[in-house]
């Protein structure tokens, strides 16, 4: 059974086109209108407001958080910074590509991994001796991403507590949304300023209502998945299962692909 979001109460009557895609188990708009033409545009000349809850989310926390990491992705874990984010594949015991995200280093002993795909069993495999605590937080958390070169000033009308101005690309700074306790990273699936912004799961709806009240007077607009697909292709950033196939889902060896081959 497919599941919703936590920002559905939102995005279904704005859903007029009825064009729902399978996102990890849950419906997602692909598009709020007939053509995602619109969509595409308001992240190219304004600020289009995306829900990607869908993520997998996963806290790593312990002494041996960064052991852990740096035993399945490619990037020296080590070099991540308190409130910098890397982007990474990571590999089976081959060397062969699973699955690629983001890894968000919220304090010295706490990471966030996103993923498209579950991953909770491979890191708790490898963190076999490790004293580090694995938490699935795909459903306490919701996730939306504000891109597009609007965004920043949208965000900064009901942004208290963290320097936007000052948020450098591809760090995270901690902080309140409209008095909702919030994690925001300057990171995004388009190539376009933006924000992804991460709350409790409770507090979905009134980050929705907030964000789309300060960005009216910017043109703010839902955007659906095809207009991110668009975005993210003349980004050329990766999408799993398009551009390439996790090792765990190949049928022969030669569908397979290393981090250098990607």
């Amino acid at each position: 059974m497919l599941r919703t979001t936590p920002f559905h109460e939102r995005t279904s009557p704005l859903c007029e086109a009825q064009n729902w895609r399978r996102w990890a188990g849950h419906l997602v708009a692909g598009s709020y209108e007939l053509t995602h033409e619109r969509e595409y545009w308001s992240m190219r000349n304004s600020a289009g407001l995306v829900d990607v809850s869908p993520l997998f989310k996963y806290r790593i926390a312990g002494p041996d958080a960064v052991r852990l990491l740096d035993r399945i992705v490619t990037r020296d874990m080590a070099k991540c910074a308190v409130g910098q984010v890397f982007y990474t594949p990571w590999c089976d015991e081959e060397g062969k590509v699973i699955d690629d995200g983001t890894i968000h280093r919220l304090d010295e002993t706490t990471f966030r991994l996103t993923a498209a795909d579950p991953s909770l069993r491979w890191l708790e495999d490898n963190a076999f001796g490790l004293d580090v605590d694995i938490a699935d937080e795909s459903d306490e958390i919701a996730a939306v991403a504000l891109q597009g070169p609007k965004s920043r000033d949208i965000l900064k009308q009901v942004t208290h507590g963290a320097d936007l101005d000052a948020l450098r690309y591809y760090r995270l700074a901690h902080g309140e949304v409209a008095g909702i306790p919030a994690t925001i990273s300057r990171t995004g699936y388009t190539g376009d300023l933006g924000y992804e912004i991460w709350v409790d799961t409770r507090e979905a709806v009134a980050l929705w209502d907030a964000l789309i009240e300060a960005g009216n007077p910017y043109q703010i607009t839902p955007a659906g998945i095809l207009a991110l697909d668009i975005a993210r292709v003349e980004a050329g950033l990766l999408m799993i299962e398009v551009d390439y196939v996790s090792s765990r889902h190949a049928h022969i060896e030669a569908q397979k692909s290393t981090p250098y081959e990607l």
